[in-house]
């Protein structure tokens, strides 16, 4: 009984941009971040979960620095590969054993809200890639900074939008918690993210 994902969920699951592999993938080398960290926590206090927006930022602080472009390209990224990581776990909840009808379906709803919300944080990628460069005029910078906005406030509703499936206590068990748990957590993750979009935004 396999869920019957969108085209763009399978695509998304399999190729992700290098741009965000390359953000990430390395974290600060540097053996003294701390002279950023400060930025990071001061940024972070505009979120609405900011010891979880440290947490997750804090690895970066020097590649990060003092570069609001970057700290918002970079908790992007972030969230990017932590909603492809429960979108696979998600799915693979589909095959669990004894899984009832009506948790099956409420799953595969999941994914493929999870699959679209994936779709915003990619264009969203790329089109803060192109709001960091240089030679944009000041109506093109804010249009595409714009959309970012839009997408990644999409992302969040579809994360959501996730859980409706799994309303009631009828819905109650193992499979419902163990979605719940992990959605939380990318949500709150995508909020933060958002919160340093539109916090960049507003500098300029």
């Amino acid at each position: 009984m396999e869920p019957k994902l969108t085209h763009l969920c399978y695509c998304l699951l399999l190729f992700l941009p290098l741009l965000s592999q390359s953000t990430i993938a390395n974290p600060s080398s540097s053996p003294n971040p701390n002279q950023s960290i400060n930025f990071i926590v001061s940024s972070c206090r505009t979120t609405r979960y900011p010891k979880l927006c440290i947490k997750c930022l804090a690895a970066f602080a020097s590649r990060i620095h003092h570069n609001e472009n970057r700290l918002a390209r970079t908790a992007l990224a972030v969230t990017l590969v932590r909603v492809r990581s429960t979108t696979v776990y998600v799915a693979k909840l589909t095959r669990a054993r004894r899984i009832k009808r009506r948790e099956y379906l409420a799953v595969k709803d999941c994914v493929e809200n999870l699959g679209d919300g994936l779709g915003m944080l990619v264009q969203s990628m790329r089109e803060m890639k192109q709001v960091g460069r240089s030679g944009r005029s000041r109506d093109e910078f804010l249009w595409r900074l714009s959309n970012v906005e839009t997408w990644v406030s999409a992302a969040l509703t579809d994360e959501t939008t996730c859980l409706d499936g799994f309303d009631g206590k009828v819905m109650d068990g193992v499979v419902k918690s163990a979605i719940r748990r992990r959605v939380v957590h990318v949500a709150r993750v995508t909020s933060n993210a958002l919160a340093l979009v539109n916090r960049f935004a507003a500098l300029h």
